[in-house]
């Protein structure tokens, strides 16, 4: 399911307080490649995430910070590197892996998708709606600044006709 490196990390002593979880000591970094689509989660320690970007997925890179009970899904064929960032205390982190099923993974690559739209369309073309209101705004009251200045006050004309 994972590299190499990903299998010769699998510490049997040190983990029996969290069975089913894999040992990422302080300092340490781990590459994985999952060959199929999975949640990576968080049991123990502070682990930072670098994720490489699948072809066209805008949303699922860059770096992130995982603590206990925090998961991310990644998907197959993904590069994702863990750090355990608990280096200044001298504290290991624990991680655990679970696939997903099938018909799950095509959900989260859908959902994935829908974010890719949600992100790249439908965000900016509500930006660009408030853009525009907020010049139209803008522009009627400069309109009537202009109009001010350019017109003396009606409490003025109607003094000077009396």
């Amino acid at each position: 399911m994972f590299t190499q490196a990903t299998q010769s990390t699998h510490q049997s002593p040190s983990t029996a307080a969290l069975p089913g979880c894999w040992k990422l000591d302080a300092g340490q970094a781990l590459s994985l490649t999952p060959s199929s689509a999975g949640v990576l989660r968080i049991a123990h320690g502070r682990v930072w995430v670098t994720m490489d970007m699948l072809r066209g997925d805008t949303q699922a890179s860059g770096d992130l910070f995982l603590v206990p009970g925090r998961g991310l899904v990644v998907q197959a064929g993904q590069r994702v590197v863990l750090e355990s960032s608990g280096a200044e205390r001298g504290a290991a982190a624990y991680f655990a892996w679970d696939p997903l099923p099938q018909a799950q993974a095509r959900a989260v690559g859908r959902a994935l998708h829908a974010g890719r739209w949600q992100q790249a369309v439908a965000q900016p073309v509500r930006d660009l709606g408030l853009a525009l209101g907020q010049a139209g705004t803008a522009l009627a009251r400069l309109a009537l600044g202009v109009i001010g200045l350019v017109l003396p006050p009606a409490r003025g004309r109607m003094q000077q006709q009396s």
